[in-house]
């Protein structure tokens, strides 16, 4: 009975320094080992031996990028108006013999550090500025926050203003503001184009005019010509000129109509050309006996 009691003592040391020997660590994790009270070394993801009781791993570092979201910070700037910013910072422990022994709580140091630095940022830059420049803000506390932390074992890989909230007076300011110059645009471009559609329309019009004179003027050479190389006689010309003279009355309201004098002439030369000859009419001066209303 003794016996097997002390086997059962034996089995239970033995699983007890099995667990205090081996120690597995899993990916993405470090360990760090203090041997009676001081640092040794970091035990790496996988299996690994320490000496039980006198070797001592403290808790699990997370070595994978951490998301790290502060409350939002009320910033003074420049010109002296009071903004909400919101932070977000992604870090990763680079070095976890630093991160458990340079600092006492890495994330309360960078999210002090943080507000620290972005109020010095932020109030050298007016409003307009801090709208405008977060790319600006963003790799400036990177840097600073890069630089201080690097002792820490801690990288901060990127810097993100998710919100910068101006006061409630600087809102409804700013929403007039821009409401009035997209007025302002909308105006000018209705305007612009009400110009280039009238210089457009101009242009259309003077370009018409000058295509139909040239058309009339070619339309008068052609006929020009074409008369020129047939080579016509007065009683041609004549007769063509009496069958103009019915489309003087064609219009509705043409009760009246005068004949021109040249008519005398037409009629002397269609006359010529069908009887011969025609004497010639003496003109009407307004002496003539034969004319008993003068």
């Amino acid at each position: 009975m003794a016996e097997l009691i002390i086997g059962l003592v034996v089995a239970v040391l033995a699983v007890v320094l099995v667990l205090r020997t081996v120690r597995i660590i899993p990916q993405a994790r470090a360990s760090n080992v203090e041997r009676l009270g001081r640092y040794l070394r970091t035990l790496e993801p996988g299996l690994n031996v320490v000496i039980p009781f006198i070797d001592r791993p403290r808790q699990l570092i997370d070595l994978r990028e951490q998301v790290i979201s502060f409350e939002p910070r009320s910033v003074i700037t420049e010109d002296n108006l009071v903004v909400d910013i919101d932070t977000v910072l992604y870090v990763q422990v680079t070095d976890p013999r630093a991160a458990a022994y340079e600092i006492n709580n890495y994330i309360q140091a960078i999210e002090q550090l943080t507000v620290t630095t972005l109020r010095n940022v932020i109030g050298s830059l007016d409003l307009e500025k801090v709208l405008t420049s977060r790319e600006h803000i963003n790799s400036t506390l990177r840097g600073v926050l890069d630089e201080a932390s690097g002792k820490w074992g801690i990288r901060v890989n990127r810097v993100e203003l998710k919100a910068i909230d101006p006061p409630a007076s600087i809102k409804e300011s700013m929403e007039k503001q821009m409401r009035a110059d997209r007025e302002k645009r909308a105006t000018i471009l209705t305007a612009e184009g009400q110009r280039q559609s009238r210089i457009l329309t101009a242009e259309g019009d003077r370009q018409a005019a000058i295509l139909r004179a040239e058309g009339q003027a070619k339309a008068i050479d052609t006929v020009f010509d074409a008369i020129h190389r047939n080579d016509p006689d007065p009683k041609l010309l004549a007769y063509q000129y009496l069958q103009m003279l019915p489309e003087l009355a064609k219009g509705p309201g043409n009760t009246f109509w005068v004949i021109p004098s040249e008519v005398t002439s037409a009629l002397q030369n269609v006359t010529k050309a069908f009887n011969g000859y025609l004497p010639e009419i003496p003109p009407d001066n307004g002496h003539s006996p034969e004319n008993p209303l003068k």
